[in-house]
């Protein structure tokens, strides 16, 4: 008997998950999870973010699992979900730093200190989001391959796959975001 290719055997899982079977959305998110710590390790080094690996993956999880049914439907899919659920869950702690920063924390920031690394990160964060909800309203393929891009780590041959889109096309809506973006940056 030959073995279950991974990408079968979470299809699988997530169908039974949307049956109803609560367990099959954890072997699901088991199957993947060693794929979305080493992505989220390498967001979180590039991000310069002082948010542990572990914690986004689970985190993001618990986004997944929690209210409404899953709806992913293969491997791919659950993949650019959780990429979504780990930009919510940066999201959602950038906006409790900036809270902090406001008065929610212990520390006062002054106009003379200088930003340090977890707070530019968090800023930088909110700022993308918000380009990505603006990108979102003109182009929605072009803000999933950002996110992608930039929450989940893939590169373009795989965002093609996982969105089922040739290489061109990404190529092409990944041009037309990064143009989109840095004429946000600069206004």
């Amino acid at each position: 008997m030959q073995p279950t290719p991974p990408q079968v055997e979470v299809t699988v899982l997530l169908a039974r998950a949307r049956a109803g079977d609560a367990g099959a959305l954890d072997a699901a998110y088991a199957a993947v999870y060693d794929e979305l710590r080493r992505t989220a390790r390498r967001e979180l080094r590039r991000m310069r973010d002082d948010f542990q690996t572990t914690a986004l993956v689970n985190e993001s999880y618990l986004k997944l699992a929690g209210g409404t049914p899953l709806a992913a439907v293969d491997r791919n899919h659950l993949l650019a979900l959780s990429a979504r659920a780990m930009r919510q869950v940066l999201v959602d702690d950038a906006r409790a730093r900036k809270a902090d920063k406001r008065g929610g924390g212990l520390k006062a920031l002054t106009l003379t200190a200088s930003l340090g690394s977890a707070e530019q990160a968090a800023h930088d964060v909110l700022a993308l989001d918000e380009m990505l909800t603006s990108l979102h309203k003109l182009d929605a393929r072009a803000a999933q391959i950002v996110e992608l891009r930039f929450f989940g780590g893939y590169e373009e041959t795989e965002i093609a796959q996982m969105l089922e889109l040739s290489d061109r096309t990404v190529r092409r809506d990944w041009r037309k975001a990064r143009a989109f973006l840095l004429n946000q940056l600069e206004s």
